[in-house]
């Protein structure tokens, strides 16, 4: 049997600035340490910025140079991976000792990605995920991931990968993620609704693993002075509301959700309750029917250009 204690982030990103949004992490990491905690999930989006409400200025067929330079700025705000922002985090996990996965906006080229980052109790940035499909408007913004980063990494207490947001929908990428033998399952999400809560439960029954998912916490303020908001322009409207959690591989919610505020959530997981929850149901095992269903994955990586001299 091993122990740990596991933290979900419920904050919100300081809107428009990156680096101010690093600070508040760094502060974030050392506060869920000094809870005891041993690994931290923060919310999607998280630096860089998760935009609701926000359009972009844009209809069919048409752009504005006000949406334009909106995008231009949003783009600014992002970060490079590795990057110095990559690296302070990196400090801050290793100044704590602590596993963190964070949501971030990676610039790569002109093109923005939602990204979630896992770093180690050194400081290494271990791995990263690229959300594989943008729901709905954030197309307008954000690019698709491709296989190469349906991964995880390892920690004393079994693999841990991301599934960002409404990606916990697409039944096939789930799939491939518990063939990798998920047993910390992190959900960065921006989907703050109470069905949300239903589909954390069923997948932590699903894939026998402990799910943690972070949302921010959001009003107007903290969004982007400088950006047009559908949604409201009144600095006190709440435009994301948390409902962060932690579940176990029963199903049980251990922590959450929360709707009050920022806050912190932590819960003691114990390792052994994978394979108690596995006794009767194992996805990718005695459960699959490998002899009726089977699931390819293609997790090359899928530039747009390839030049064969690197090769």
């Amino acid at each position: 049997m091993t122990k740990f204690t596991a933290a979900v982030i419920q904050a919100a990103s300081v809107g428009g600035d990156k680096a101010a949004t690093v600070a508040k992490t760094i502060g974030l990491i050392a506060e869920a340490r000094q809870r005891g905690a041993d690994l931290a999930v923060f919310p999607e989006a998280f630096i860089g910025g998760y935009p609701k409400g926000a359009d972009f200025h844009i209809f069919i067929g048409a752009r504005t140079p006000e949406g334009r330079q909106e995008f231009a700025c949003y783009l600014a705000n992002a970060i490079a991976i590795p990057g110095p922002e990559t690296a302070a985090i990196g400090d801050a996990a290793r100044e704590a000792q602590l596993y963190v996965t964070i949501g971030v906006i990676e610039r790569d080229g002109g093109t923005l990605y939602c990204t979630a980052l896992y770093f180690g109790p050194d400081g290494q940035l271990l791995g990263k995920h690229r959300k594989l499909m943008p729901t709905a408007a954030e197309r307008l913004c954000w690019g698709f991931g491709d296989g190469s980063t349906m991964d995880t990494v390892p920690t004393p207490w079994g693999p841990m990968g991301a599934v960002i947001c409404w990606e916990n929908y697409m039944p096939l990428l789930r799939m491939a993620i518990y063939g990798k033998s998920i047993a910390i399952y992190c959900a960065p999400t921006a989907d703050d609704r109470d069905s949300w809560a239903s589909t954390m439960q069923h997948i932590a029954m699903e894939g026998r693993c402990f799910v943690l998912s972070s949302c921010q916490y959001l009003t107007r303020a903290d969004f982007p002075a400088d950006m047009c908001n559908q949604i409201s322009d009144d600095s006190a409207r709440v435009l994301m509301r948390g409902g962060s959690m932690i579940i176990d591989p029963l199903g049980r919610i251990l922590a959450g959700p929360d709707f009050t505020g920022e806050t912190i959530l932590t819960a003691e997981l114990d390792t052994d309750d994978i394979p108690r929850a596995q006794f009767d149901f194992d996805a990718i095992g005695h459960y699959a029917r490998p002899d009726i269903f089977k699931l390819v994955v293609n997790d090359r990586p899928m530039p747009a250009v390839a030049f064969t001299s690197a090769e």
